[in-house]
């Protein structure tokens, strides 16, 4: 149960003792064989003030940086065990002050800067048939959450996020997942008069770059999802609620790039064999706004450049399957929303209008799966509104020029 960690980091600092030098390289192998396990659980009566908890599990963690320079890192990550983030918060009465909570579950992480910099990277991430779970549970019945509550749980199998300002981010990313990737979400309570949100997040690979200030990139994503499913399921549930909101987000492949001030190159291949599953139940007897989302999708790409030139050749092929559902019960109240959303194959990419931008877009998309969207409201009471929707879609692509910003 030991999370294997390694940080890099090629930047001049007024904290540093010397100058890294140009051109810098950093070869990173990981290799986690044991399971790595979280927990944290509160058992409180009556806190005057907040309650915030931070409870995280990783297997393999990598963070690197560079400033004024160039570096290449290169980093291959394998997880073969499991990975368990668990949050329990048992909160009787009044809580008076804003409940925050974040459970986070990952298997493999790498985390990348560039600053005036140029970065090239080259990274291998592959999770074997392994869980990497995420839960939290808010409840008790005498729970009045007094103050509100942010509670969110997230489980992803393999992450590549990094940033950039005034930077060339350019290399491969290849990510392989098998396991089987589960977040829940629970609350139980019996008042919440203030805003109160849970969400749940489950994604088998994500890639996100984002950079700014005349920076660019090129780069090249190949992501594999065949575990037995990736789901995202969230239930909130109180007496009286005047603003509560259930989210559930479940991906198999993600992939999001933006861009500013240089052109954005990218090829993505995406493939994806588990099944899908977003849920999420909101009930509240008595209700002010009530909110309900689910959103599931198999593979998911986002190219956006607010500058003159995008070039994205995209691949998608999706065999598993996805549903989305997302239920709202109450009896008497204002307003319920309720939204449901999946897809199989998704993909957007823009540029700059006010730049003159171009699109250069070769995408093809492929699913052979079943995609099911579906919601439901139940009322037994008076209410002033409901606005329910569910779309279902096989393969979706957008591109358009647009302003920044906008």
């Amino acid at each position: 149960m030991i999370a294997a960690t390694a940080m890099c980091a090629a930047a001049a600092t007024e904290a540093a003792a010397q100058t890294v030098p140009p051109g810098s390289l950093v070869l990173n192998t990981q290799l986690q064989l044991g399971d790595v396990v979280a927990g944290e659980t509160l058992n409180v009566v009556d806190v005057r003030e907040q309650v915030t908890v931070t409870n995280s599990a990783h297997g393999n963690v990598l963070i690197g940086a560079v400033q004024n320079d160039s570096l290449t890192l290169g980093s291959t990550q394998t997880l073969r065990e499991d990975v368990q983030a668990q949050t329990v918060l048992t909160l009787g009465g009044d809580t008076e002050g804003v409940v925050s909570a974040t459970t986070q579950a990952r298997g493999n992480y790498l985390a990348a800067g560039a600053y005036d910099a140029d970065l090239t990277l080259y990274a291998t991430q592959e999770v074997d048939e392994v869980e990497i779970t995420a839960s939290s549970t808010v409840t008790d019945e005498t729970a009045r959450l007094i103050g509100g509550a942010y509670v969110h749980s997230a489980a992803i199998a393999n992450t590549v996020a990094v940033g950039g300002e005034g930077a060339t981010v350019q290399g491969v990313v290849d990510q392989t997942s098998a396991a089987t990737v589960r977040a829940h979400n629970f609350l139980g309570s019996q008042y919440i008069p203030n805003q109160a949100e849970f969400t749940s997040q489950a994604i088998a690979n994500a890639v996100a770059v984002n950079s700014d200030q005349a920076s660019n990139q090129d780069l090249s994503v190949r992501q594999r999802a065949r575990g037995v499913i990736v789901e995202a399921d969230t239930s909130a549930n109180s007496g009286n609620a005047w603003d509560l909101a259930g989210r559930a987000n479940a991906a198999a492949n993600q992939t999001v790039l933006a861009n500013q001030g240089g052109s954005l190159m990218a090829r993505t291949d995406q493939g994806n064999d588990a099944r899908v599953r977003a849920a999420t139940i909101v009930t509240a007897y008595d209700f002010g706004a009530a909110t309900a989302q689910a959103r599931g999708v198999g593979n998911e790409v986002s190219a956006g450049n607010n500058d003159i030139y995008l070039e994205l050749d995209n691949t998608q092929l999706n065999n598993g399957r996805i549903d989305a559902t997302a239920q709202f019960s109450g009896a008497n109240g204002y307003d319920a929303y309720v939204g449901a959303d999946a897809a199989g194959n998704v993909v957007t990419g823009y540029a700059c209008s006010e730049c003159q931008g171009v699109i250069d877009a070769r995408n093809t998309q492929t699913n052979t799966a079943n995609i099911t969207a579906t919601t439901s409201v139940t009322t037994t009471g008076a209410s002033r509104a409901v606005i329910a929707g569910a779309n279902a879609t096989g393969n979706s692509a957008t591109f358009y020029v647009s302003r920044p910003g906008n």
